[in-house]
């Protein structure tokens, strides 16, 4: 067997018990080395095998931990080997590509299909047969990346497919969606949020379009096509968006020791620590506004004037609505 595919069995079985697997265990149940293994004699090629294995999953970045058995300490027979999910997750800073989510939901589907195999089950039913209970199972799972924005995934195949869509999207101040037909240039992460760049039919001009104001489904016009945007789209439009940020700025007072003060100090881009006062880029003001107004008093924008606007707008709103639901229970 490859050394590739061990691995991955290796891997999947330590993803699928809190408590870790003894050497033994692991030995003696997972693909690669148990059709190898002398139950009662000696397995010591295996145990390097599985050594050089351990150290080739860490190289790739995976958490495989040992834990001690504190009773012996030091014994590595008695040692436990797990892969914690919670640090197998992708941090939230990782940031890809269209083109890379793609490439990962294939890999994710090759992963989810050998997780379902015969060899895979067999392992979790020898497990069982030891007392052990996988915990989730981890048969099936696969790594999943975390879009939030409904339109994601149809922009995304649109995009492949270079489709002219249909949408009905929201700007701020509107009181209603207005329904926009576009041929999607691309689909970019920037400062958190998804954005689509593309050729929008109704303006006869190139625009960007927040996901999260894209309002009801997407629809892909029947028998549309486009050409293939120029080279390097990507980068000019997330260039754009940097340039756009830099240009605006906002000086906040926040409340020592406050949410606001945690949260929005790690964005800060300058600090008077005397003062409480924070400055910070943004790049839609009406988003900004909406993440404000959530901190309530522990936050208060000194500039410019209009952040101030919309966030005071916001919180009367919220006042308005208040005083609105107690009428109602009287």
């Amino acid at each position: 067997m490859p050394p590739v595919d061990r691995q991955f069995s290796l891997v999947l079985a330590l993803l699928a018990t809190e408590a870790g697997l003894l050497k033994s265990e692991i030995l003696s149940t997972v693909r690669g080395y148990a059709d190898k293994y002398v139950e009662g004699g000696r397995n010591d090629n295996l145990e390097r095998q599985f050594e050089r294995d351990k150290d080739a999953i860490r190289d790739l970045g995976i958490p495989l931990e040992a834990i001690e058995s504190p009773d012996r300490p030091g014994d590595n027979q008695s040692m436990r080997y797990r892969i914690p999910k919670g640090r197998y997750d992708l941090p939230d800073e990782v940031r890809f590509t269209p083109d890379e989510l793609a490439l990962l939901g294939l890999a994710a589907e090759v992963w989810r299909e050998n997780s379902l195999s015969e060899d895979s089950q067999r392992a979790l039913t020898k497990l069982r047969g030891l007392g052990i209970e996988p915990r989730e199972p981890v048969i099936g799972y696969a790594p999943r990346l975390r879009v939030r924005d409904a339109a994601f995934e149809p922009l995304r195949r649109a995009l492949d497919r270079r489709q002219t869509v249909r949408f009905r999207y929201l700007r701020p101040g509107s009181a209603a969606p207005r329904l926009r037909e576009v041929d999607p240039y691309a689909v970019v992460l920037h400062d958190g949020r998804w954005h689509l760049h593309g050729y929008d039919h109704g303006v006869d001009d190139v625009r960007t379009f927040l996901l999260s104001r894209i309002t009801g489904p997407v629809e892909v016009i029947a028998g549309s096509s486009f050409a293939e945007p120029e080279a390097g789209v990507q980068d000019r439009i997330l260039a754009e968006l940097d340039a756009l940020r830099l240009s605006n700025a906002a000086d906040l007072s926040v409340s020592a020791g406050s949410d606001a003060e945690v949260r929005l100090g790690r964005r800060a881009v300058l600090r008077d620590e005397d003062a409480g006062v924070i400055r910070l880029h943004y790049t839609d003001e009406a988003v900004f506004a909406d993440e404000l107004a959530s901190y309530g008093p522990e936050v208060r924008v000194l500039s410019p004037e209009s952040l101030t606007h919309a966030v005071r707008e916001r919180l009367e709103a919220v006042v308005a609505a208040h005083r609105a639901a107690a009428g109602e229970e009287r």
